[in-house]
């Protein structure tokens, strides 16, 4: 179905995805209005590594999703380069002491043209000099072509754009649910009992878009598992690249601090009675510790850290597009939300309005798992 100019569409979700499709529609001329339960990027955009890549194995639609997501954020970078959110530094990667490893992921890389260069720790400094040499264990790969951004700045940035168009964000409305008239989407039901009419609902929640959508009759395997972003303290270190080593991950943030994350303490991870996580404090020490052996300089200082789901779909792949047995209510689901976050809100924006399937999506379709 093919809406006309100025139809109505609700966005249900305020992270990157979900602002940035909201913000495509907008352009497009639709009416938006774009719901969240609580405030925008309060959930996993607010505490996401939010590094912009397409390294090591993936299928191939989806390295040229990301590919194409890294594009969109170049052109955003080269209208403003002086911000201070959104860089194109460079990525390092390396494994423990798994050199055979380190060696097969370069090769993969370089196979389907991405670019990725060994070096070691005589040229560690060709693609940051900050980087401490002692903590590599062999090889690193340097990925020149990667960059990093700030998800709630952008999402701040898009948010901007979103109400000088006329765009509508409803914060604090709740956990919604999405009405229909038939099997068609209808709108949404705000937490207050109040609904949304609307032409189309995009359902773009992060690691609660299964769930949101269940009550449809729809499956989507959630494979999210629990998380940490943590903000250290301003510090002097001159670190630009991103960094994914065996035990921290880094990339540098606004205002001289850094964001770092892993999995290995996803068990010290606990659940409480009200649904919050919470986590020792001495664990966000030891990251912060396995994070300043990376770089030369003083210590890094953990000042705040984020807990929650992270949004991985059951089969790793991207879900994106509309329900087949509710016509009307499109998803955006994935692990990489930042990466995709700019083109993906375009191409869900186009097939919304247009009603014509957009190639690129062929691959995400949630009717896989009908």
């Amino acid at each position: 179905m093919a809406f006309e100019q100025l139809s109505r569409v609700v966005v249900l979700g305020g992270g990157a995805l979900g602002v940035s499709s909201a913000l495509q529609l907008a352009k497009r001329g639709a009416a938006v209005t774009l719901v969240t339960e609580a405030e925008l990027c309060s959930g996993a955009s607010g505490r996401s590594l939010s590094w912009l890549n397409s390294a090591g194995e993936r299928s191939t639609p989806y390295h040229a999703l990301r590919m194409a997501g890294i594009d969109r954020y170049r052109t955003l970078f080269a209208n403003d380069p002086s911000r201070d959110w959104l860089r194109f530094d460079g990525g390092l990667y390396w494994a423990a002491d798994d050199l055979s490893g380190t060696r097969a992921r370069h090769t993969y890389e370089k196979a389907h043209g991405y670019d990725s260069r060994l070096v070691t720790r005589d040229s560690l400094a060709q693609a940051d000099a900050q980087v401490e040499g002692e903590a590599l264990a062999q090889e690193a790969i340097f990925n020149p072509g990667e960059g990093w951004v700030s998800l709630p700045h952008l999402v701040a940035h898009l948010a901007h754009q979103l109400r000088a168009l006329g765009g509508e964000i409803v914060e604090h409305a709740g956990k919604c649910e999405v009405v229909r008239d038939g099997q068609r989407a209808s709108g949404i039901r705000l937490a207050s009992g109040d609904i949304l009419h609307a032409d189309a609902v995009l359902v773009a929640c992060g690691p609660a878009t299964p769930d949101v959508v269940a009550p449809l009759g729809v499956t989507i395997p959630n494979g999210s598992p629990v998380s940490m972003l943590v903000i250290t303290a301003p510090s002097a270190h001159g670190l630009k690249a991103v960094l994914n080593t065996p035990r921290a991950a880094v990339r540098p943030n606004p205002g001289n601090t850094f964001a770092l994350d892993h999995d290995w303490y996803e068990e010290d991870i606990q659940q409480q009675a009200d649904g919050s996580y919470s986590i020792d404090e001495r664990v966000v020490a030891q990251l912060a510790a396995e994070a300043s052996k990376l770089m030369k300089g003083e210590p890094l200082r953990a000042a705040s850290w984020k807990l929650g789901l992270k949004p991985i779909p059951g089969d790793g792949e991207p879900v994106l597009g509309e329900l087949e047995s509710v016509p009307g209510c499109f998803v955006a689901f994935t692990h990489s939300g930042a990466t995709l976050a700019l083109i993906a809100g375009e191409l869900l924006a186009e097939e919304i309005l247009t009603g014509e399937k957009q190639p690129m999506l062929e691959s995400f379709r949630p009717a896989r798992f009908a």
